[in-house]
């Protein structure tokens, strides 16, 4: 792979110093160009992101949304494959971007993802796990979203590629469990902001099946004490969104 693809790899960062530099190697043997989008980090981000030749823009944080779609006028190439800073593409993935950057056959394509955790990566926790995430400048890529959960979206035919990218998400458990409680926060503020109310339905029923999705239909517990962590983290996850929408509406009570 001595010849750069007509590719520009996408990347928002803030303190991912002990990340970046894995996320890079394994991809800037082929992208012709790296823009990296930091948000003033105040570790050693931005000096690893120049080590690999990335084109750095500083800006205050926006949100996911905001900052992702602030990425795609900075790129120059045909391709856009946008990365986040935990991510790594494994070889046959590498190997399938190259043939459809060579050959397009779509506009954009859906990569799938694994997460490595607790030293293996899982095979069936969080799954089915597949992002629109390489595409071309000229299908008019756009980010969409609320508080969370932000998704990709382009004009034109999209495909599947083989391979995956491995998902280091996590640092260790009480990493995983403090992002949790994060999300959950901002998921319960997503939906407040909806006007979606509370019940105790939800808030006692939507955490068992949220488990019982992720660790027997979906068979999580193949991938051992990694996956039964997963699960429960899943059931933690669901409680906390609907705990804290109960708080936002009692707080709103009180106000009133």
């Amino acid at each position: 792979m001595d010849n750069k693809l007509d590719l520009s790899v996408a990347i928002i960062t803030f303190n991912e110093e002990k990340r970046l530099g894995a996320t890079l190697e394994s991809i800037c043997d082929i992208a012709s160009e790296i823009v990296v989008i930091d948000s003033f980090s105040q570790d050693r981000t931005v000096e690893i992101a120049k080590k690999y030749n990335a084109k750095v823009f500083q800006e205050q944080w926006k949100g996911f949304v905001a900052q992702k779609n602030s990425l795609t006028s900075k790129c120059s190439h045909n391709f856009i494959l946008y990365l986040d800073a935990d991510e790594v593409i494994s070889s046959e993935l590498k190997r399938e971007i190259v043939k459809a950057i060579s050959k397009p056959y779509a506009d954009g394509y859906y990569l799938r993802r694994k997460t490595h955790y607790l030293g293996k990566l899982l095979n069936y926790a969080w799954q089915k796990d597949e992002r629109l995430r390489l595409v071309k400048k000229s299908a008019e890529p756009l980010w969409k979203g609320e508080i969370v959960h932000e998704e990709l979206f382009i004009k034109g035919k999209t495909s599947l590629l083989n391979g995956y990218i491995i998902h280091y998400s996590y640092k260790d458990i009480k990493d995983h469990f403090t992002k949790t409680i994060n999300y959950a926060n901002l998921s319960a503020k997503s939906y407040y902001n909806k006007g979606k109310k509370p019940s105790i339905s939800k808030l006692v029923f939507s955490p068992f099946f949220s488990f019982f999705k992720l660790y027997i239909l979906k068979k999580g517990f193949l991938d051992g004490v990694g996956g039964l962590i997963a699960g429960f983290s899943a059931y933690v996850y669901v409680f906390l969104k609907y705990a804290f929408l109960w708080e936002m509406y009692l707080n709103k009570k009180e106000q009133d």
